[in-house]
């Protein structure tokens, strides 16, 4: 029996659907996160390519092929971010079925459309992650023999990426977000699943108010832990400067190993400071 009071429905809905509410989580977070990581995979490769230098004189088929590839390329990425996700959900999964009769299960139309969207924005965000960089630091790599992609892999991106961080992470927590877009091609992610709880009682307003608390649940500890991946990638706030090298013996450190072991090198210095000199020694000064 359904209860009356507010209070008393989100308990038996809790009660009821839990697991439902659960499944529905599960596949939000992992569509969410391995399409974030397919879509900064993709958006790298393509900030690579799009910061090629390229010359006409240097090579025409060169520059001929890159401006070819580069146009696609941003293409691509205007298409992707000027259109909305819903959009290219119901364009690619059922555009496929009529004209290339590729039938899309799931998880396989699920992965395809987030990650390309986010590549798409990702593309620009490591882009702009790679201008920051000191031109400086290209040309140093370059003079000592490195070619373009070696360069990004070994000295630009290392430091692109802590730059990027907060755009990798925001874009996570878009993905857990607008994976609910994708109730409209059939996927049972949080949002699909809310829906038919809601309307097997008429309970909209209860059921949509347990799942709005468990969107802000997934993205505030999201957005904790990539603060906290930022935080260790920064490392400490201080650093204690070496004032000794630590190359040099220090004073009374070492002391001789040959026929006598209780001669110390320092034995000298040692007898200077404690005023301990023999006659020879008081001679010879």
């Amino acid at each position: 029996m359904l209860p009356s009071d507010f209070w008393g429905r989100i308990v038996f809905i809790l009660q009821e659907y839990g697991s439902s509410f659960a499944s529905g989580i599960w596949t939000t977070m992992i569509i969410a996160v391995i399409s974030t990581a397919i879509g900064c995979l993709i958006g790298f490769a393509i900030g690579i390519v799009q910061t090629i230098p390229c010359d006409r004189e240097d090579n025409p088929v060169k520059w001929g092929l890159l401006s070819v590839v580069k146009f696609i390329l941003t293409a691509y990425v205007e298409i992707f971010r000027g259109t909305p996700m819903m959009v290219q959900a119901m364009f690619i999964y059922y555009g496929s079925a009529m004209v290339f009769d590729i039938n899309m299960g799931m998880w396989t139309a699920a992965f395809f459309i987030v990650s390309i969207n986010t590549g798409a924005y990702m593309a620009e965000t490591v882009r702009g992650g790679i201008l920051s960089i000191d031109p400086g630091q290209t040309e140093g790599a370059m003079a000592i023999g490195m070619n373009h992609f070696q360069t990004m892999i070994n000295v630009i991106l290392p430091q692109a990426l802590r730059n990027i961080m907060p755009q990798i992470g925001n874009n996570l927590i878009i993905n857990i977000k607008d994976t609910s877009v994708l109730s409209v091609i059939g996927v049972m992610e949080l949002f699909y699943t809310t829906k038919g709880i809601a309307g097997a009682y008429y309970t909209y307003f209860e059921a949509f108010t347990i799942t709005m608390v468990f969107y802000f649940i997934m993205t505030f500890i999201c957005s904790r832990i990539l603060r906290f991946m930022e935080a260790r990638m920064d490392g400490p706030d201080n650093y204690e400067l070496v004032q000794t090298d630590a190359l040099v013996l220090g004073e009374g450190m070492h002391t001789y190993t040959g026929k006598d072991k209780n001669v110390s090198t320092n034995s000298d210095y040692r007898a200077h400071k404690t005023g301990n000199f023999n006659r020879d020694q008081r001679e010879g000064m």
